[in-house]
């Protein structure tokens, strides 16, 4: 049974505890918050058998077998640090830091520590990861040369969302959703990335179209808002075909078209608990190999994704206060 403690208690923390509970392999063992009373409340909801009022005590307890960063962009890189530096093996929440250096770092001490940090994007560990791959090397819409991918939702409403302090934006919270789709179709091989953006009043990004072109001449064509709610829906495009991706935030299914539009296939995702559950099915069995990193998502792979969003944001002058 892997014993996990979680940092923060807003609602991603709330659909976790929900997961674990439902889950027969992990328990929801200790939360933590800055304020007591707010850890103490959380843990009596979702049946945690101990709260802190610091991270700090938290990750100091012996008996955390994984310690899951729920709390903004801007605290992620102490927040893991902290967790590595006690020995704690840990999954952090996307994006995993606010830049790429901050990844770096993370990753050097994870390898030099020996202890297991993952980034917590879900759909790289989901079923709907292979039954996209198997599409794509099946052949059945041939080659493939695009894609588009959108992913919107009317969050602007949010602190986190548009506060500077906060590494807020569109890009870290949705974006990455987008960017991570198009680099599991496509790989990491990226030639140039074209973009437009059109920034909030507080000053970071609030909706921005992104090209990025990849190796052998294949274009992944992304949209991001915090404004609109979008269909999410990721498309790719093959010269037999063309396959709809429903979801890309949490695929449902694939529907597989031929060059008249006629539908061919329809691909359903297998039930599933939340699908955050499969971060901490592989995370138990890396930790129990003694493995550092996640196959599904390494460290270099998050290091790679957080390049590129630096390479945005530079094109954008978005410059977080964090790093000033």
């Amino acid at each position: 049974m892997l014993r996990i403690g979680v940092l923060g208690c807003g609602s991603i923390a709330g659909t976790l505890s929900n997961t674990f509970n439902a889950m027969d392999s992990v328990e929801a063992y200790a939360v933590a918050s800055r304020d007591a009373k707010k850890a103490e409340e959380f843990a009596k909801k979702y049946g945690y058998k101990r709260s802190y009022g610091s991270y700090e005590d938290l990750v100091k307890d012996e008996d955390v077998d994984l310690v899951y960063v729920a709390t903004p962009h801007s605290r992620h890189y102490e927040d893991m640090r902290l967790c590595i530096e006690n020995g704690r093996p840990v999954i952090c929440e996307k994006s995993f830091t606010i830049n790429a250096k901050e990844a770096r770092k993370i990753a050097e001490l994870a390898w030099e520590k020996n202890v297991y940090t993952a980034e917590a994007i879900w759909t790289r560990y989901m079923p709907s990861r292979k039954l996209i791959n198997d599409v794509i090397e099946s052949g059945v819409i041939g080659d493939i040369d695009m894609l588009t991918a959108n992913l919107s939702y009317p969050i602007s409403d949010k602190k986190r969302i548009v506060d500077p302090e906060l590494a807020g934006g569109a890009l870290l919270d949705v974006g990455v959703y987008g960017i991570n789709f198009a680099m599991m179709c496509f790989g990491n091989d990226i030639t140039d990335i074209d973009s437009f953006v059109e920034m909030t009043d507080s000053g970071v990004d609030g909706r921005e179209s992104i090209s990025i072109h990849f190796a052998e001449g294949r274009i992944a064509v992304l949209t991001h808002s915090i404004y609109s709610r979008s269909d999410r829906q990721g498309v790719l495009y093959g010269n037999k075909g063309y396959a709809i991706i429903e979801n890309i935030n949490n695929p449902q299914s694939i529907r597989i078209y031929d060059t008249e539009d006629n539908l061919k296939e329809e691909i359903k995702v297998p039930p599933q608990i939340s699908g955050y559950e499969y971060e901490f099915l592989e995370a138990a069995e890396r930790i129990e190999a003694g493995e550092n990193e996640s196959a599904s998502m390494p460290l270099d792979e998050s290091i790679r994704v957080m390049e590129v969003m630096d390479r945005l944001r530079k094109t954008w002058d978005l410059v977080y206060p964090k790093e000033k």
